[in-house]
């Protein structure tokens, strides 16, 4: 019987890293990518346009714009602002594709459970979100020029609610009828430099827990019947790809210095990635899992992270708010 080494696939939630994995340095049909970087703030706009991309990458076709800042976890006041500036013109970008005019209602779902500090990122941001649907509802004619109505929940996780996210989404969405829904969740990567580091934005909705292995009920256009945008932030890698990661920097970093390696790694040298990874998963399995890991400063990274979403979102949903003003609504 031959093993199915599709079981041991790098995980990651991350579009920008399925079409590193797949593409090896070479181009795939159907896959339009470009790239900016203005001080240090790297912005990836991939449009999968075609079946045959989306399954080479194994992303739905859509819209991709990652936002990568390694100098985030430093905390910088002003690059978190620079960030959130960036973040909120990239989203309004995503707004004119979608079709959602100035006035259109928003509803923003923060996906994730807020007892668990790296799976927090949707919770936290919908605590600095400014909400204005219920002026509009109760006292229209003292709405100022420049926002729209805009409402928030964070549904919990299925341990806590015993309902499905999606469930709990689709019901209110029944209810208020937004014309757009925007789900926010922690994501999975497979580059520990990528975590607390990265904005991803989707319009292709968004599946709960996919990245860590959950099958749940997915947010999406077909499910909720509205245009559905994802925005994620990876805070865990697997402790599986860290290791086979660190293979990769040993064999780099030896070949550097000499070519004839291969007394140096024997076998290990020759393997491909999927069967080193089910060599880590099977020197791991003794302990009945793998292990998700985060950083120790990540009570810290989720607070600037959240805020520089919900400083955006702020500015992109509301004409009347400019993110650099926009910490009274945030703090």
């Amino acid at each position: 019987m031959t093993e199915d080494l599709n079981l041991y696939n790098v995980r990651t939630d991350l579009a920008l890293e399925a079409h590193e994995l797949a593409a090896l340095g070479s181009e795939i049909p159907g896959v339009k990518k470009e790239t900016d970087n203005a001080g240090g703030i790297l912005v990836t706009r991939m449009h999968i346009q075609n079946d045959e991309g989306a399954r080479r990458i194994g992303k739905m076709m859509g819209n991709y714009v990652t936002i990568e800042v390694p100098e985030l976890r430093k905390g910088d006041s002003d690059l978190l602002d620079e960030v959130a500036t960036v973040f909120a013109r990239e989203f309004e970008a995503f707004l004119g594709r979608v079709g959602v005019g100035r006035d259109s209602s928003v509803l923003v779902a923060g996906l994730g459970n807020w007892n668990v500090t790296p799976d927090a990122l949707g919770p936290l941001v919908v605590e600095n979100i400014l909400v204005t649907r219920h002026y509009f509802e109760l006292m229209p004619g003292d709405v100022s020029p420049g926002y729209r109505p805009v409402s928030a929940v964070a549904p919990g996780v299925m341990g806590t609610t015993g309902i499905e996210s999606s469930d709990i989404v689709a019901g209110i969405a029944e209810k208020s009828k937004p014309d757009l829904i925007i789900a926010i969740d922690a994501l999975a990567s497979k580059s520990l430099d990528r975590v607390n580091t990265t904005v991803q934005i989707a319009d292709t909705g968004i599946h709960p827990g996919s990245g860590i292995g959950n099958k749940r009920r997915g947010l999406t256009k077909d499910i909720l019947g509205v245009p559905v945008i994802a925005i994620g932030v990876p805070t865990v890698v697997y402790a599986s790809t860290i290791v086979n990661n660190t293979f990769d920097m040993l064999f780099e970093h030896m070949k550097q210095h000499t070519q004839a390696t291969a007394p140096l790694f024997g076998v290990l040298g020759n393997l491909k990635e999927q069967e080193r990874l089910q060599l880590v998963k099977e020197v791991l399995q003794p302990i009945g899992h793998d292990l998700l890991v985060t950083p120790k400063e990540i009570d810290k990274f989720m607070e600037d992270m959240a805020n520089v979403i919900a400083s955006g979102l702020n500015a992109a949903l509301h004409e009347a708010i400019d993110t650099h003003n926009v910490e009274a609504y945030t703090h």
